[in-house]
């Protein structure tokens, strides 16, 4: 993009400013390119650039007539700043273009400096915010442009080029003026204008068809904060040696395992050889007791298996435990009635732990369950775990149906009333679990990083990694410093979540 004396050239990028990088910066200049004889034209440069971008030209002003008899006449009277009042001062500050804040010695200050150089042919300087904040006062008016009122797309892997070549071209300026007695006088000032030749080449790749092969790596979430990424499980699991011993937990809720065993393309037993997990843990099977015998030996080699029913409710909820270690126990339900009718714990025992698989009752539509969840249930569970928590540390994973904080949500302000991310639900998972000792494993592990287990069919918020976390390992804080991994698995499809993976060191 070429900026001469004879162009007017408006280029904007806000189209793309809103999704740079949050490591950017955004600067806005204006370059004046001033022709012989011509009147001053304006090209206004607004883009977004990385920290190693130019800085900001500031305005060529050049004092003309009235301007420089007010300034000529202050220069030759100096007492007179001194006497002049704040408002005086300011008024004089933006004629030449400069920054009108201050107390009054500042601004007394400023104009000293200003007039000075005004003289000698320097530029005056210029408050950075208020060139790019305040209206230009050129005769030549900018074209408004109109916000779209379309949604803008998100926009990622941008790159921004800049290349600047600065010409100084000086060129000789009389200015007639009246001195202290009333005889005029012509000043030749010679003018320096800096062109700028500007190259501006913007690449937005959006690579979407890499976005189709894994959504999971796009940074999603309406409400980010500095230092926050997008989970890639490519890139942040700590790799595991041959000889580490350990555990690997794996947990998922299913969302109807008949309908996912039907699914064309998916095998439970590839997804085992990848993963090579010691126990799988799952939620929401809706199965009857009918429906068990058939899917019993669901894995080759894991000959351990023990599944709940909901008798309150067919075809509903049920969890499992399917486990190539054999268990020392095995424990269904609460022990309590109330709470044991939808089939949604199933408790195994091993040699250094408890584990439970669990499918936390959502508080539903209308929010209908909440006082349930917040009153019986949590505090229920809580208990429960705590008094197995007497004679060894207890693993608690599954859909816990709780969004805990802002970064485990896509779009935090709009679900505020929506099951899942309620006060009152993230209340009672801190209170319940949190506060007495339990361990967020992947939080704990990753701080600072959005990854999501579930995403709602309605929406397709999988495709755009618009999502929620709601399952967990949750462990005793005894051997929180034994886990070796805590991840999730986002490119296994086949039911709105996806599994997590729990590895502890034995």
């Amino acid at each position: 993009m070429l900026l001469g004396f004879r162009n007017f050239i408006n280029f904007s990028c806000a189209g793309f400013q809103k999704h740079l990088n949050t490591s950017r910066g955004l600067f806005a200049g204006q370059v004046r390119a001033m022709g012989s004889g011509k009147k001053e034209k304006i090209a206004k440069l607004s883009v977004a650039a990385t920290p190693s971008s130019p800085k900001m030209f500031p305005n060529e002003n050049v004092v003309v007539g009235s301007k420089l008899d007010e300034i000529l006449s202050i220069q030759n009277d100096p007492g007179k700043l001194d006497s002049m009042t704040v408002q005086q001062l300011r008024t004089a500050l933006r004629k030449v273009g400069a920054s009108s804040k201050g107390r009054k010695q500042e601004l007394v200050s400023a104009l000293k400096t200003i007039l000075e150089g005004e003289i000698d042919g320097e530029k005056p300087p210029v408050n950075e915010k208020e060139s790019s904040d305040e209206p230009l006062s050129d005769p030549i008016s900018l074209p408004k442009c109109k916000r779209s009122e379309t949604k803008e797309k998100e926009v990622v892997d941008e790159t921004l080029e800049v290349d600047i070549d600065i010409k100084t071209v000086k060129q000789s300026k009389s200015v007639e003026s009246s001195d202290i007695c009333g005889k005029k006088r012509t000043i030749k000032r010679k003018v320096a204008a800096e062109t700028a030749s500007i190259h501006v080449e913007v690449s937005q790749e959006v690579n979407e068809s890499a976005y189709e092969k894994e959504p999971w790596t796009r940074f999603a979430h309406k409400k980010p904060q500095k230092g926050w990424v997008a989970y890639n499980p490519k890139t942040m699991r700590p790799p595991l040696t041959r000889d580490t011993n350990v555990v690997k937990l794996m947990s998922w809720n299913v969302n109807g395992l008949r309908a996912l065993l039907k699914l064309e393309g998916f095998s439970a037993l590839e997804l085992a050889q990848r993963e090579d997990f010691d126990v799988l843990c799952l939620q929401e099977t809706k199965l009857q007791e009918k429906d068990v015998e058939p899917v019993r030996d669901l894995l080759k080699g894991y000959d351990n298996s023990f599944w709940t029913c909901s008798i309150a409710k067919p075809g509903y909820s049920g969890t499992s435990i399917v486990s190539r270690i054999k268990p020392l126990s095995v424990r269904y339900g609460l022990g309590i009635a109330n709470h044991d009718a939808e089939g949604r714990v199933v408790t195994a025992e091993f040699d250094s732990f408890y584990l439970l698989c669990v499918y936390v009752p959502n508080s539903g539509d209308g929010l209908r369950r909440l006082s349930y969840r917040i009153t019986e249930w949590d505090p229920a569970l809580s208990q429960y775990m705590k008094e197995l928590e007497k004679s060894k540390p207890v693993i608690l994973t599954g859909d816990l149906n709780c969004a805990h904080q802002e970064i485990d949500i896509y779009n935090p302000a709009g679900n505020k009333r929506s099951a899942g991310f309620t006060i009152e639900e993230r209340e009672s998972f801190e209170k319940n679990f949190l506060s007495e000792g339990f361990v967020d494993t992947f939080r704990k592990q990753h701080p600072d990083v959005v990854g999501y287990t579930y995403w709602g069919y309605r929406h397709g918020g999988r495709k755009t990694n618009r999502g929620w976390r709601l399952d967990y390992f949750l462990v005793s804080g005894s051997i929180a410093d034994r886990v070796h991994d805590s991840f999730i698995l986002p490119d296994v499809s086949g039911s709105d979540h996806c599994p997590i993976g729990l590895v502890i060191k034995c």
